[in-house]
Formats: C-alpha cells, sequence, structure tokens
C-alpha cells in the first residue's frame, strides 16, 4: 500500500497543481518571446487572422540582419485545455458581435499559472479585429517585448554582475543590474565599460556622465556626437586609426519613461572605423536632477555569424535597471495596455 502511495504522489501533485485557482497554480512554460494564440485554424488562416501573424511576425528594430520579434505557435480554442494554457504568453481572440460592440484588448497576470501573460482580444466582427490589429500593430508588439522586459528586469535583481553593480556605484554614485557575465572591465573618467569578454558572442554594458545643458541637447545629431566623442576615447581598435563609431543611417532615438521619468532611448547600429567590426546597440539618456547630468547606460553587441537578437534584449532589460542617485527603488515598464482582475473561487461566493 505505501509502494501504491508513494508512486501515486507525483500523479496527485500534478493533478492539483493543474486545478484552475488552486494554491498550487504551476508555472509558466515556454521560452521567452514565444507566443500561444488561441484562435480557430480557420480563422487563424483568414485575412484577420493573418493580420494578427504580420503583427506577431515582425522583425526586431535595427539589427543588421533579418530576425523575428516571437515565436509564434496557434491552437483551436476546443484544444486549448489545462496542459497547454500554462504558456507564458497567450493571446486568446474572441469574435462575436452579440457580445462586443467595439474591438478591445486586456490582460491579466497569473491567470492559469504563474509568471503568465494572457492578452484578450474580443471585437464584434472579423473586419473591426483585422483592422484593429493594423491599426495597433506596435501596441501589441511593444506589450509583450515590455513585459518579457519585465520579467528580465527582476531575473537581474536576484542574480547580476557584482563588479559591474559595485563599479556603477563607486563612479557614479548609480545602481545596475547587468547580467552576471559582465565580468571583465574597463574604467575611465566619467566612463566604464563591462564585458564578458568573448569573441563569438560579446555582450557589453558601457556607462557613461556628462553635463545637462537643457532639453535642447536630446535629439539624434546631439547624441550621436557625443557618443562617438566618448567612444572614440575610450574604446580604441586594434590600431590608432580605428574606433568605435555611430552608423547615424542606421539610428533612430525616441522619448520613453523610465521610472516614471523621461528618457530618451537611442537604438541603432555601430562599427569600428577603418576595421570590419560592428553590431547592434541600444542606450537610453537619463537626467540626474541631483548633480545636473546626463547619464548614459547602453548595451551593445559583437556576435560575427550569430543572430543577436537573444544578445541585444538581455542587455536593454538592463538598461531598465538603472537607478539614480535620487531613486529608491526599480519600477515596472508600464505596458500599455489595460489590465483585468482575475476572480478567485472565493471572490466569486
Amino acid at each position: 500500500m505505501k509502494k501504491i502511495i508513494y508512486y501515486l504522489l507525483p500523479l496527485l501533485a500534478m493533478i492539483i497543481s493543474s486545478c484552475e485557482n488552486s494554491p498550487f497554480m504551476p508555472k509558466a512554460s515556454g521560452r521567452p518571446y514565444e507566443v500561444l494564440v488561441v484562435m480557430d485554424s480557420v480563422e487563424w488562416k483568414a485575412p484577420h487572422g493573418r493580420a494578427l501573424f504580420d503583427v506577431l511576425d515582425t522583425d526586431v528594430p535595427m539589427l543588421p540582419q533579418s530576425e523575428r520579434s516571437f515565436r509564434i505557435s496557434q491552437i483551436e480554442k476546443k484544444y486549448f485545455d489545462r496542459i497547454l494554457n500554462i504558456f507564458r504568453n497567450i493571446i486568446i481572440v474572441n469574435i462575436d458581435k452579440t457580445q462586443f460592440t467595439r474591438t478591445r484588448m486586456k490582460y491579466a497576470r497569473d491567470k492559469y499559472a504563474t509568471g503568465q501573460i494572457v492578452l484578450t482580444i474580443n471585437s464584434p466582427s472579423k473586419e473591426d479585429f483585422r483592422q484593429f490589429c493594423i491599426d495597433h500593430r506596435q501596441d501589441i508588439v511593444d506589450f509583450f517585448t515590455k513585459m518579457e522586459m519585465n520579467r528580465l528586469v527582476k531575473e537581474l535583481m536576484v542574480e547580476n554582475s557584482k563588479i559591474t553593480h559595485e563599479l556603477a556605484k563607486e563612479i557614479f554614485s548609480c545602481e545596475a543590474y547587468v547580467p552576471k557575465e559582465l565580468a571583465s572591465y574597463k574604467k575611465g573618467e566619467n566612463f566604464l565599460w563591462t564585458s564578458n569578454n568573448t569573441a563569438g558572442g560579446m555582450m557589453s554594458i558601457v556607462m557613461y556622465s556628462f553635463p545637462y545643458e537643457g532639453p535642447q541637447i536630446f535629439n539624434k545629431q546631439y547624441l550621436t556626437e557625443k557618443r562617438d566623442s566618448v567612444m572614440k576615447v575610450n574604446i580604441p581598435g586594434a590600431k590608432d586609426n580605428m574606433f568605435m563609431k555611430t552608423d547615424t543611417l542606421c539610428t533612430v532615438v525616441k522619448p520613453i519613461v523610465v521610472h516614471g521619468k523621461y528618457a530618451m532611448e537611442m537604438r541603432g547600429l555601430w562599427y569600428m572605423e577603418n576595421d570590419c567590426m560592428g553590431g547592434p546597440y541600444v542606450s537610453h539618456h537619463r537626467v540626474d536632477t541631483e548633480n545636473n547630468r546626463v547619464v548614459v547606460i547602453e548595451g551593445f553587441v559583437y556576435a560575427p555569424e550569430k543572430m543577436k537578437r537573444g544578445f541585444i534584449r538581455r542587455l536593454e532589460g538592463s538598461l531598465y535597471t538603472l537607478k539614480l542617485p535620487e531613486e529608491q527603488f526599480v519600477a515596472e515598464i508600464i505596458p500599455g495596455v489595460e489590465e483585468e482582475e482575475i476572480k478567485t473561487v472565493s471572490d466569486e461566493q
């Protein structure tokens, strides 16, 4: 009898953990940037379904080669059971003119599994849904990207490069949490370069600061010229005439919000002048009001003949962990989509 109980215990645990609203809710499965679409196969292949596919099938911006934003899977609603519903990122599509008067999307956390995000899109018609996907293309991409960044930030706050964290405090009186493998470093005047120092997939985080001269500096020309001047001094090439430069034709800037405050994001490609090195980069420019300076944190990648999406996304998550001297905590990246409450059994009674 004891043997039977012993072998049944793992099965019992699985059954309990799969129960909805159970305190033993399973952990979400899947890799970062995987999305499961719950939609009937006929609709998935129709124009309105293809509109959603086209949204998710977009390229990651500013990479030297084409790399998709997400891994996409699709399942019919009738097969969406207690095994498949533990995916980390899920989109549920409901089209019903008797229930909905306009197309809206909401998201829920931990609906079927912990660490899970479920985005529900409700629409009265196929055409309305198709147009919604076209009009809100970037909103949907940004939503899942920001949610994955939030997951990464949480991981980095627990496990990170201790040497980089200490150097950021020493040089800038700031805190930053970057991947633990970034342990090699170089210090300069108001400058820090930390890297995993591998030739095949080199990831680097750079920090530097300069005096704040007013909001007019937040433009592409000023920031790229400042970047080039800093990199030329601090990241030279193998020979005297080699130094890092910004590819201004493949660089974009846009204002973003970090920890509830204005910041400027710069994203694009870099190259080594008079050499054949290059790759993608992304940076945040933030104003430290206590010290009247701009603090820049940047991630850049050198990974020839390799896909770079995973590298640059890992570094980009690190940028959101930067805490300026006046900041007390790292705030979650706001997803820009309405969140719905998940009702438990006790709530409904």
